[in-house]
């Protein structure tokens, strides 16, 4: 398939409004959340498919879900979206589609409100222990496998990681170097602007561009060296922090209102998974706006409730992580008692929700 030669600005403006915008050629779009699932995926897929110009990317913040918004695309252009929510995005990817766009579409979020469409390729997978990085190698036939397994790194699928590691036969130091890989690329997504990053997920997209290999990036590029050192100095902040609610069954903790917090939050979710693996956590960092954005992790020995907490606070997600944006502090306690109706009911949420 051959593309125009538009550049990426001309793709869309920065600040998303692209009413005014038309053109007569075909331009490809990549969508990707900006955290290491949604990069590596779309990594794994650019290898394998390049585009020399007329590529434009649409990214973020991990939180900045409703990306297809902010394009306005032509008959025949191309779309193609990693690690992003079909629900969160499912009027506008309509839109889309009515203009005739071709939407080829991987990921691991909910969907209950997909429609088939003969201009949409569908690669959803809702499977509690599968990511987009992993829907992507499988669609690629492991081409690019190493990359995979530092996503599912990334992604705190670590069962599902050392698996995809022990079949590719690596070292445990090379398995290590994966995972901090991708716990460092996801590390970096966290935020509530691309002021709070170290790295804007863009640039981090086009650094990764050249390298087929990710041990290859790992000895060419200091990007992990800076995010390792950055998670680092974070991490120890929020090791001081003490949980606001904890019990058997679930530990909730808030963070200051500060930028280390909104970096750090995904990690030290992740981080309290693993140290106490039977029980659910919920970690609520202030945002800039005045209110909070709460990342959700089911026990890592029971992967489910996770969404089922989100949703009834009107955030979203997966059954073994999940967030909410924007809700409000006074709800900390709200939050606290859906955690003990999901999370104590022993899995079953049926009855609950």
């Amino acid at each position: 398939m051959r593309f125009g030669s538009c550049s990426a600005e001309k793709a869309h403006n920065m600040d998303g409004d692209t009413s005014t915008q038309t053109h007569d050629y075909m331009l490809a779009f990549d969508v990707f959340n900006g955290d290491a699932d949604g990069l590596i995926a779309r990594h794994q897929y650019r290898l394998t498919n390049p585009v020399a110009n007329g590529l434009a990317m649409i990214t973020g913040v991990k939180r900045d879900i409703e990306l297809l918004k902010r394009i306005n695309a032509s008959a025949e252009d191309e779309i193609n979206v990693f690690d992003v929510s079909w629900d969160r995005n499912a009027d506008a990817a309509l839109n889309l589609l009515k203009q005739g766009a071709k939407l080829r579409y991987f990921d691991h979020h909910r969907a209950g409100l997909l429609q088939p469409h003969p201009l949409l390729e569908s690669h959803i997978d809702e499977t509690p222990d599968v990511c987009t990085s992993f829907i992507v190698d499988r669609h690629l036939g492991g081409k690019w496998r190493l990359w995979a397994i530092a996503g599912t790194f990334g992604d705190n699928l670590q069962t599902r990681a050392h698996a995809l590691a022990d079949q590719a036969l690596l070292s445990p130091v090379q398995k290590m170097q994966l995972q901090e890989l991708g716990e460092c690329l996801n590390y970096n997504a966290y935020g509530d602007t691309i002021e709070d990053l170290h790295f804007p997920p863009e640039t981090l997209a086009r650094r990764m561009t050249p390298f087929a290999n990710p041990f290859d990036f790992l000895e060419n590029e200091d990007i992990v060296e800076h995010l390792a050192a950055g998670r680092t100095d974070d991490m120890a902040h929020a090791s001081q922090v003490t949980a606001e609610h904890q019990n058997n069954v679930f530990a909730l903790y808030t963070l200051p209102n500060t930028s280390w917090a909104r970096r750090v939050s995904g990690a030290f979710a992740n981080h309290l998974v693993h140290a106490y693996p039977q029980r659910a956590h919920a970690v609520v960092t202030p945002d800039r706006l005045g209110t909070a954005t709460v990342s959700i992790r089911a026990a890592r020995d029971r992967l489910n409730g996770a969404s089922d907490v989100a949703q009834r606070l009107g955030g979203g997600g997966r059954a073994a992580a999940a967030g909410i944006n924007h809700m409000s502090i006074t709800d900390v306690p709200k939050l606290a008692m859906a955690m003990e109706e999901v999370f104590g009911s022993g899995g079953d949420h049926t009855a609950i929700r």
